[in-house]
């Protein structure tokens, strides 16, 4: 696949066909900065014509009643990626600098797993429910409630785990029998149009079902957005554009789910294993280059022991390094772009400038090419402070001092956002009370996943709107209906 598309560039899928798009765009290889391709660059008019097919394929085909046939493709896409994985495997490690250990987890083999649960739930789903018989104003109604696909679904992905969120989208929305426009990252073409191809050569979803549109025109997403033919559009990426999305689809009333933003707390107890809990928060604080929007990145310790977990964090940091994203044993690899390293580096900056210290890391990492950053840990800020606040996106950790499980929950707490959050103890009781009680999405307990398929995901305050996966997840993408009849 990527010594095949090296040649001939990857197509946009519009309309069942794959178009190859009157521009060109590269796409680049984080770890080395190296031209990895081109993409297709699709224009105001790709757009269109990709919305004007998922709207036709969406009221005039079988496509939202069939439940069998929307089932089936699911499957099939399911296998093909399956078929594919190694291939596809590859080309994420490249495209993406996704650290190779990750791709047999939420960077490909589960999203791809996740497929199965979404099509067995569309096959045992309750679409319609009986309500009985009752005699509202004194008539006689038979009454029942149905749910239904909402319609023309744009999904606008960002870069940093592009087929877990391609596939989160698209998997619930095609089993409700929706139609779907995916506007991906233009960092990432390649991972969505690889889903394009293998949809369109590998499966029977009908021509307009699904469209894929990459490209650098970053006005796209806003015209997806304010585009009539959309009925929702389903967003993942910075809060500040999720304000935008809000606002642009506030012109039609179209329905709107946001996972945004997360400056998400990692709370260590004082009857914890300190070694223990403070080496996991680094080693998931940087996997990734720290670059996922739930990953807990304020690591909130004893005061009293504050220096010991100083020292075990920055210790396990440094051990981890940064690595080839290739190589079996990396953690963390580059961050995505230049753009993305420049504006970590920003952010590295205002913390030294508000008072922290840099008990490991601070730079660019020591590579000759490609974007890389060191994995760093700050200390001597406040909670008070932009470091402490803003997502910085990036493999960076603040360590912030607590005085007890309320102080804990407080500081946690006191963030704009709340997507996630982790707590270990080792009184198991006390650990669940603490994760009760923070404002978040989603919380792990002395290790706990919680990602999977039957699990929401989406967050409280400036985190989002709505939920991803689960049986919540699904509905996000159905309409209610209620309907009397009059009795006889």
């Amino acid at each position: 696949m990527l010594d095949d598309w090296r040649l001939s560039g990857s197509p946009l899928l519009i309309d069942g066909e794959a178009v190859p798009g009157a521009r060109r765009f590269a796409t680049v290889d984080p770890a080395t900065g190296e031209v990895l391709g081109e993409a297709a660059d699709a224009d105001r008019d790709d757009l269109d014509r990709a919305v004007a097919a998922a709207r036709r394929a969406f009221d005039e085909s079988g496509w939202a009643g069939d439940l069998a046939l929307r089932v089936r493709c699911l499957r099939q896409l399911r296998e093909a990626l399956t078929r594919h994985a190694d291939e596809l495997r590859e080309l994420t490690i490249r495209e993406v600098g996704a650290p190779r250990f990750l791709t047999y987890g939420a960077q490909l083999d589960a999203p791809v797993a996740d497929l199965a649960w979404f099509a067995d739930l569309a096959e045992t789903y309750d679409w319609e429910r009986d309500l009985g018989r009752a005699a509202p104003m004194g008539v006689a109604s038979d009454r029942r409630v149905v749910r239904e696909p909402v319609g023309v679904v744009a999904a606008i992905t960002p870069w940093n785990f592009p087929h877990q969120i391609n596939l989160a989208k698209l998997g619930p929305a095609l089993a409700a029998g929706n139609t779907v426009v995916l506007k991906p990252a233009p960092d990432t073409p390649w991972c969505a149009a690889a889903l394009g191809r293998l949809i369109l050569e590998e499966t029977d979803v009908p021509p307009g079902v699904v469209n894929v549109v990459t490209g650098t025109d970053h006005t796209l997403g806003a015209r997806l957005t304010a585009d009539p033919r959309v009925d929702l559009i389903s967003f993942t990426g910075s809060t500040a554009t999720g304000r935008a999305v809000m606002r642009g689809a506030a012109e039609t009333l179209k329905r709107v789910f946001l996972e945004l933003g997360g400056k998400s707390a990692f709370i260590v107890l004082d009857d914890a294993d300190l070694k223990s809990a403070c080496s996991y928060a680094a080693f998931a604080g940087i996997t990734h280059a720290g670059q996922g929007c739930a990953i807990t990145t304020r690591l909130l310790v004893p005061r009293n022991r504050h220096d010991d977990a100083v020292e075990i964090t920055a210790r396990t940091m440094e051990k981890i390094g940064v690595g080839d994203p290739g190589d079996d044993g990396t953690v963390c690899g580059p961050v995505i772009s230049a753009r993305q390293r420049d504006r970590i580096e920003g952010h590295l900056r205002l913390a030294a400038e508000e008072g922290g210290s840099f008990a490991t890391g601070g730079h660019r990492a020591d590579r000759d090419r490609g974007f890389w950053i060191e994995p760093t840990l700050i200390t001597g800020l406040t909670n008070e402070s932009r470091t402490a606040r803003e997502e910085i996106f990036g493999p960076v950790l603040i360590v912030l001092p607590h005085d007890g499980d309320d102080d804990a929950v407080r500081i946690a707490n006191d963030s704009p956002y709340g997507l996630s959050g982790a707590v270990h103890g080792g009184d198991l009781d006390r650990a669940r009370a603490v994760a009760r009680r923070l404002r978040t999405g989603t919380v792990s307990v002395n290790g706990g996943i919680w990602y999977a398929a039957d699990v929401p995901f989406g967050g409280y305050k400036q985190s989002g709107v709505g939920r991803e996966m689960g049986v919540a997840g699904f509905e996000e993408y159905l309409e209610t209906k209620a309907i009397a009849e009059g009795a006889a």
